[in-house]
């Protein structure tokens, strides 16, 4: 058996192979769960529901109870003895540029998901206001901007943080060979029947991140579908929607081909710099000074309401608010965090655990909280002041005809709705692509963390995304798209759990001894001032 401390890096000049133990099956898997989508839409997205239900309805608790366990570990990492170790070698500088971080992070993390829900997820809270608050009371309309912020704050960054330190320190402390994250659990399994275990594991991973990336593209598909159709007149239909998606195949596809550096890296770039043109424009020609106070007492709102936020499942009442929205955040959050964890691991080589998991958290929230807070606050400025019916909006014609009327709405209207649709294209490629990236990863073996998949495999992953979409679009319903993510969430608790006990366990047995504090007694002989003195001019 092979330990983990044996394992040296191959020679970056042999090729990475494909796995075929974990592609193979992998593959079934997500063809077993996208086909019956397309062939009994309807039969299909109702098991979907109900399995979403069973889970949320029994362990609510468990997922709220994830999530501050996800801060808490994330504190321990960042302030705790173990903060200063180095994710590389020493003196290594970070592969890649603190600006060049970020926008990786941010737009592979996020993507178009803080526009599909940016305008319109405060509506909703409009309509079922959380807490027992009276619907179209002044503290509706506070708390209906307050929710997004907290959904996309703190607790969900945290969740993305835990797993990228153990699958970092096992490339590039540990020096690994593989970019699975079922190795990073080796710490914590026992040798005895350990390649099995971690089979299951990566099958696990990759259905999380289909199942969170498709759910991704179930959102933004109609979204962008709606934008097209709003800017251009023409009827929203399936057939528009079929080709938004095989566009962003195309496009997506050719970014993955073309490798990290030279695809996802640039379409970074670009979205980061598209993203705070968006932010800056709307608070310039909007309604800025509403959406800054707004923005400040949300905050306020937040923090002060935190700790029963995180924990309010509603147990006397029964409503479904936790359950349909802080619930189905988490299990999406989760969902992700194979690919994300990964993800951030790969690009995070030469930084400390400390930076890392500060960075995620903190550059992470900034960039959300910033989206959300202005774009969430246009929205409520048009419904408060009447200008744009936007609650008539999402009733009658969906989330996805939210964004593009209230972005139509906006100065310049079909130029702005224009610059906002081609900020969505680039920000699902930039998420997708990241994920056909990892996808391929998981399912290569002999691949240092410097190299790449092979071309073939990435595209391949690249056209089972797009699939297992099509299935989800076959739907038309938001309640399919947010069952997939929840259900497809179940295996990765375990799995999160196994990749913090391994780390820890890693941390002691690497570290341990040099971090652990020395003991502090007191002298057998009594210390006086006068003996203090008198060593003191001996000394002189």
């Amino acid at each position: 058996m092979v330990t983990p401390t044996s394992i040296k890096l191959s020679d970056p000049q042999s090729e990475p192979q494909v796995d075929w133990a974990i592609f193979i099956p992998s593959v079934m898997v997500v063809l077993i769960c996208a086909i019956p989508l397309i062939v009994f839409p309807d039969e299909a997205a109702q098991l979907l529901i109900d399995g979403r239900k069973a889970v949320m309805s029994n362990f609510l608790w468990l997922y709220l109870s994830i999530g501050l366990a996800a801060v808490a570990f994330c504190l321990w990492l960042a302030f705790g003895p173990y903060a200063q170790v180095k994710l590389g070698a020493e003196n290594e500088p970070p592969e890649y540029s603190d600006a060049h971080w970020v926008a990786m992070m941010f737009t592979a993390a996020i993507g178009a998901g803080v526009i599909a829900w940016g305008f319109a997820e405060p509506i909703y809270y409009l309509q079922t206001p959380p807490m027992g608050i009276e619907v179209g009371s002044a503290k509706s309309f506070e708390w209906a901007h307050m929710y997004p912020l907290f959904h996309w704050g703190i607790i969900g960054w945290a969740i993305y943080a835990v797993p990228a330190v153990p699958i970092a320190y096992m490339l590039y402390v540990k020096n690994y060979t593989t970019l699975r994250i079922s190795s990073a659990c080796d710490g914590a399994l026992p040798i005895r029947g350990r390649d099995r275990v971690k089979t299951m594991i990566d099958i696990f991973i990759v259905l999380g991140i289909v199942g969170g990336v498709a759910t991704s593209l179930g959102l933004g598909v109609p979204l962008l579908s709606a934008m097209l159709a709003t800017l251009f007149d023409v009827p929203d239909s399936m057939l528009l929607k079929m080709l938004v998606l095989a566009f962003w195949t195309g496009l997506f596809g050719a970014s993955v081909y073309r490798g990290l550096k030279a695809g996802i890296k640039v379409l970074a770039d670009i979205n980061i710099a598209l993203a705070i043109t968006a932010i800056i424009f709307v608070l310039i020609a909007g309604p800025g000074i509403f959406i800054m106070d707004l923005t400040v007492n949300s905050i306020g709102l937040m923090f002060s309401n935190f700790v029963s936020a995180a924990t309010w499942t509603d147990p006397i009442n029964n409503g479904s608010f936790p359950e349909d929205w802080t619930g189905f955040y988490w299990a999406w959050w989760l969902a992700y965090t194979g690919m994300i964890g990964l993800f951030f691991a790969r690009i995070s080589r030469g930084r400390t655990i400390r930076q890392l998991v500060l960075g995620v958290i903190t550059w992470g929230c900034l960039g959300t909280w910033l989206f959300m807070a202005v774009m969430g606050g246009y929205s409520l400025y048009l419904e408060t002041t009447g200008t744009l019916e936007v609650k008539e909006i999402l009733t009658n014609q969906g989330m996805s005809f939210v964004n593009a009327l209230v972005i139509q709405s906006m100065p310049l209207g079909k130029f702005t709705l224009a610059m906002f649709t081609l900020l969505s294209i680039i920000f699902y490629a930039t998420s997708i692509d990241s994920g056909a990236y990892v996808l391929a990863s998981i399912c290569a073996k002999n691949l240092p963390s410097h190299a790449e998949p092979k071309r073939w495999n990435r595209l391949a992953w690249a056209g089972l995304l797009a699939l297992s979409t099509a299935g989800i679009l076959q739907s038309g319903t938001l309640d399919t798209v947010m069952s997939m993510t929840v259900l497809s969430s179940v295996p990765l608790i375990p799995i999160m759990i196994l990749l913090c006990v391994s780390l820890v366990r890693w941390l002691k047995k690497d570290f341990g001894e040099l971090v652990r504090q020395k003991e502090l007694v007191l002298s057998a002989t009594p210390v006086t001032v006068e003996t203090v003195i008198k060593k003191s001019e001996a000394q002189i």
